[in-house]
């Protein structure tokens, strides 16, 4: 799992952020990608935009689009990337999640722009808080944020991994490397040579815990936000203003970084990444924005534009 900040800025673009996208790889595990949110001019960001292994995410890699609101520096890009992604020949079905009102809005555009699509489209439009996505790998809780109008976060939560199956146990054990191995690693007990049966405990160390990814749209400190970044490894928050206009957060449905470092530190998380950075704050801006943000909770990093993070794994369990 690693993010891909697309665009990291508030509102409108500068020459140096981009409006509001994240993409979220999954590979090796699978080989997709997920968007959180999809300003204008995502999809050049994405011609762009590499991991840190270098390789490159693609739209015909994405597979669920998450939207966190229908302000057009979260969304206006959507349309435009749903039509590219058919000139590149994908077939495969894209999901979209959203508030309600995303389905009007982009059945919509691609209606009058007679926009054809090489695939399925799915729209899911969320109106009450909990799991909107499980597969055998993750699952996805949606919960709703204070903002000027609907707000959504997401958490992603990888589920446990097996753990490291103890091949000096199994040898002491009698049991030959081969299929048994498997059925083991999966769960299952199987029989042990001369009787009696091995149980997956018996063999197995402790399961790796999954990692857990919290991504919040635009929000003021709120309940929501608290309870989606419980335990996260890692929180992405806005922090659209600093302490010096502290006053206008509040009164336009934002955040400061200060805040978005305390969300991180009452909620347990283990790291912030602060993105959503208003047009105001030059270089020297952002880096104020990061130092307040520090003194609260000090593993914050600050977002920009085609920056790469790998979500490292989880050293403990925890509650989710």
């Amino acid at each position: 799992m690693e993010l891909v900040f697309l665009g990291t800025g508030a509102g409108v673009p500068t020459t140096a952020r981009n409006v509001t996208a994240i993409a979220l790889t999954l590979w090796p595990e699978r080989p997709e990608a997920w968007l959180f949110d999809c300003g204008e001019a995502t999809q050049h960001r994405l011609q762009q935009a590499r991991t840190s292994g270098g390789a490159r995410v693609r739209a015909r890699q994405l597979r669920r689009i998450f939207l966190t609101h229908l302000h057009g520096d979260h969304l206006f890009g959507l349309p435009g990337l749903l039509g590219s992604r058919s000139f590149q020949g994908a077939v495969d079905p894209v999901t979209v999640y959203g508030p309600e009102g995303i389905r009007r809005y982009l059945e919509w555009t691609l209606e009058v722009s007679r926009t054809h699509l090489t695939y399925p489209l799915e729209i899911i439009e969320i109106r009450n808080a909990g799991v909107i996505h499980r597969d055998d790998r993750y699952e996805v809780r949606a919960d709703w944020l204070d903002h000027t109008l609907p707000s959504l976060g997401y958490r992603v939560v990888e589920r446990d991994r097996p753990g490291r199956l103890r091949t000096d146990r199994l040898r002491a054990l009698g049991i030959p490397p081969g299929p048994l191995y498997g059925a083991l690693k999966r769960g299952r007990p199987v029989p042990r040579p001369g009787g009696g049966m091995v149980h997956p405990r018996d063999v197995l160390d402790p399961p790796t815990p999954g990692r857990v990814l919290t991504v919040l749209g635009d929000t003021r400190p709120c309940a929501g936000a608290a309870s989606l970044a419980r335990g996260a490894d890692v929180l992405v928050h806005e922090a659209t203003f600093g302490s010096d206009r502290a006053d206008l957060a509040p009164a336009f449905g934002h955040s400061t970084a200060a805040d978005a470092a305390r969300t991180a530190r009452d909620a347990g998380a283990r790291a912030l990444i602060l993105t959503h950075i208003s047009a105001r704050y030059d270089k020297d801006g952002a880096q104020r924005l990061l130092e307040e943000a520090r003194a609260v909770f000090p593993d914050t990093v600050m977002a920009f534009d085609l920056w790469s993070y790998p979500i490292p794994a989880s050293p403990a369990a925890r509650a989710t």
